[in-house]
């Protein structure tokens, strides 16, 4: 199958779990032996074409329309959220050679330009829901088009003349990430082919690591006891309640440190979680590794430098960090929310935390660092799991049968 992956950014600076998707899966269709590139907008790059990790990614120009949008509203759009569009990535998607299907990762106005490209070519198009729009708290819904308050938009025709609205219940398939997310999605869009599709995971990459050589490289002591949180720095993350949680322990755990490792999509929240260390007196207790490149042994080393994983997010899809802590092989304590309890149990592969809760989270996260023993069983059965269940080569090989099905149904159809 020769297919086209459509996020509405791509690049090595601004790293997330959707990135993470879209690389492996791409890698593993090509191992597999099906074509596929990475085609969207610029933002954030001004590198039109590249290689990352063998797969070609090519972007192209595209302008959000809004009259008397800053330079500063504009990047902070391109950080996430943003509403944009692209005609040269229309041009693209229809010129593409031999294409069978697009693979969009995105929505909004994008989604309009790969339904558009897809019915005029005639071939199906599947839709991968990475945000949890559904269940996305509404002030960090409201927060994507804060950047564009007191500006006019234009866009609005634009979204009508690709069908942005129809994008769910026209496409092939929508793959969901968690199983609350494909109950609404099927409530809000009966039409659609809802499928739940969980993220995977390279077992061998994060199986060995050397945690020893992450704490030189970041003058973290040898005795340290690490606290990992692996993210991008942002409300959703919640990372300043890792921050208090950490205060919280240092009482009876002084050599304990909390490591945030992710890049910055939200700098007015980098500096809450910076001043809050100031705050409350911690701030040679915590390390803040701002971004990890792709590919480096930094980010496998910094897992197996840790005690424990701590996911504190008040939103998560999916959460396509634990499987990479499960991968290593190190103990997990997550939110309760999204898609996190649909795959992680917990007391026996994880411990399921209220992020509303600093007390509650703080417990869970000492049992495991008083529980050496049971903490190594949690591990391990993540690890198991890990390999066993989530594979990145086992999900590619779904998605194939997903397009190729959406190529059948879309042969028969009138």
């Amino acid at each position: 199958m020769n297919s086209a992956q459509v996020p509405r950014r791509f690049v090595r600076s601004h790293w997330g779990g959707t990135e993470s998707v879209i690389l492996e899966t791409s890698r593993r269709l090509l191992a597999q032996g099906h074509p596929t590139e990475i085609l969207c907008p610029d933002a954030l790059s001004t590198v039109r074409d590249e290689i990352i990790d063998g797969v070609q990614v090519r972007r192209f120009p595209y302008f959000y329309p809004y009259l008397g949008l800053s330079a500063e509203s504009k990047h902070l759009l391109d950080l996430k959220g943003g509403n944009l569009f692209s005609f040269g990535l229309l041009a693209a998607l229809l010129r593409q050679p031999g294409l069978q299907v697009i693979h969009l990762h995105t929505g909004m106005r994008v989604g309009g330009i790969v339904r558009t490209a897809a019915r005029l070519r005639r071939i199906p198009y599947v839709v991968s829901v990475h945000g949890g729009q559904q269940d996305a708290p509404d002030a960090e819904k409201r927060s994507y088009t804060d950047p564009t308050r007191g500006t006019l938009e234009w866009g609005r025709a634009l979204g009508a003349l690709v069908g942005s609205h129809h994008v769910m219940d026209d496409a092939a398939a929508v793959l969901v990430l968690g199983r609350r997310e494909e109950g609404e999605l099927r409530r809000v869009h009966p039409r659609a082919n809802v499928v739940y599709f969980p993220n995977g995971v390279d077992p061998d990459r994060f199986a060995t690591g050397d945690g020893a050589a992450f704490r030189e490289r970041h003058g973290i002591a040898a005795a340290d006891r690490i606290v990992l949180c692996v993210g991008r720095l942002d409300p959703q993350k919640n990372q300043v309640l890792a921050v208090r949680v950490l205060a919280a322990l240092l009482p009876r755990e002084p050599r304990l440190r909390l490591v945030l490792a992710g890049h910055v999509t939200n700098e007015e929240y980098a500096d809450t979680v910076a001043r809050e260390t100031r705050n409350l007196g911690i701030e040679d207790r915590v390390t803040i590794v701002r971004g990890i490149p792709v590919g480096s042994p930094d980010l496998v080393d910094a897992y197996h430098a840790a005690e424990v994983f701590l996911l504190p997010s008040i939103h998560e899809p999916f959460g396509i960090v634990i499987l990479e802590a499960w991968a290593a092989g190190r103990p997990v304590v997550a939110s309760r929310v999204g898609g996190v309890p649909d795959f992680v149990r917990d007391g026996i592969d994880g411990l399921l935390v209220d992020p509303g809760r600093i007390d509650d989270v703080a417990q869970r996260v000492r049992e495991l660092l008083d529980g050496p023993e049971a903490a190594r069983q949690m591990g391990e059965a993540g690890r198991i799991r890990a390999r066993n269940e989530f594979s990145w080569d086992a999900a590619t090989r779904r998605l194939v049968g997903i397009y190729e099905e959406a190529a059948r149904a879309r042969a028969v159809r009138p």
